[in-house]
């Protein structure tokens, strides 16, 4: 590994796939389609939203919340990804870097969080469908989503700034794709133990609390769902709810196998095939599994496109 005499160089090299080049051109094709697919679907999801009044529902001001969530996240690491895999120079600043960790643990801890939110607005509309306005009003709706951004914006600046202060002792090579708090962690020099147990202890807050309250959240939704007579009626509910599931066992699955366990014991790729699903694969899924599962989004983009042609 190259040392400087810095305590923090003034660039990472980020070695990624280095030990093996064959699959860096894949990669490179890969994330080149499916980066403006993820930004085109989630960015028609905000549309058909805020466009179709019957769409003017929390569920859906959660969805629009997430589609603007999963274009930031995978826009903080796909074009860097894209400059590192396409050219010989696979460099990241320090400051670039720094910036990078800010907004991409900003946009996770808070996807995390909105996850679970949108599982209470499930539970709320299956198990409490007569009260569903009353409790879901427009300004409980607005304080929910912003208490949940500003939970995101703690955790990173708080997770973030600590990482950024382990001394590096002059290492400027880190094994990734991507400035991540664990891979930061793993490569400081000196004492690490606090970090990696304070990571722990926020990332049950952030990860495996919401998760356990989608988890009740669904069990309750089941309940429900079993009491209704109707096979029609068991059908739409459960519709309604299956997407939102996917994603989340799409979101949590990899981000708990990464955070929910110390740094030191990340083997060497893990971190590099665990950011390309949660920060690339599934902001490219959502809005496909929103939308294909979900007979509103589609007539409101059916909807859409007829009034774009019609103005042509």
């Amino acid at each position: 590994m190259a040392l400087m005499n810095e305590s923090h160089p003034e660039e990472f090299i980020l070695l990624g796939f280095a030990d093996r080049p064959w699959l860096e051109l894949p990669l490179f094709i890969v994330l080149l389609l499916t980066y403006p697919l993820a930004m085109m679907g989630n960015i028609t999801i905000i549309l058909v939203s805020r466009l179709d009044p019957r769409l003017h529902s929390p569920m859906y001001f959660f969805l629009t919340n997430l589609s603007f969530l999963d274009m930031c996240y995978t826009t903080s690491i796909v074009p860097q990804m894209l400059f590192n895999l396409g050219t010989s120079r696979k460099t990241i600043s320090y400051m670039g870097c720094a910036v990078q960790l800010y907004i991409f643990h900003f946009m996770g801890a808070t996807e995390c969080l909105l996850l679970a939110l949108m599982s209470f607005d499930r539970y709320v509309a299956i198990c409490r469908p007569l009260h569903y306005t009353l409790i879901m009003n427009q300004r409980l709706c607005i304080l929910l989503v912003s208490i949940v951004w500003l939970c995101g914006i703690i955790y990173a600046v708080s997770e973030a700034t600590v990482t950024l202060q382990l001394p590096l002792c002059g290492i400027n090579q880190l094994d990734h794709l991507l400035c991540e708090i664990p891979v930061l962690i793993k490569t400081a020099c000196g004492e690490k133990e606090a970090n990696e147990v304070t990571l722990s202890v926020v990332c049950i807050f952030i990860l495996a609390i919401p998760l356990c309250l989608v988890l009740a959240s669904y069990i309750c939704i089941g309940h429900a769902i079993l009491k209704i007579k109707s096979s029609e009626g068991r059908k739409k509910a459960f519709g309604t709810c299956s997407s939102h599931l996917i994603v989340v066992f799409l979101f949590y699955g990899p981000g708990i196998s990464m955070y929910l366990q110390p740094p030191s014991s990340i083997t060497r790729d893990q971190p590099k095939f665990m950011a390309l699903f949660y920060g690339v694969v599934t902001p490219t899924l959502n809005h496909f599994i929103y939308t294909l599962r979900n007979k509103d989004v589609k007539g409101a983009l059916g909807n859409l496109v007829r009034r774009i042609l019609s103005f042509k």
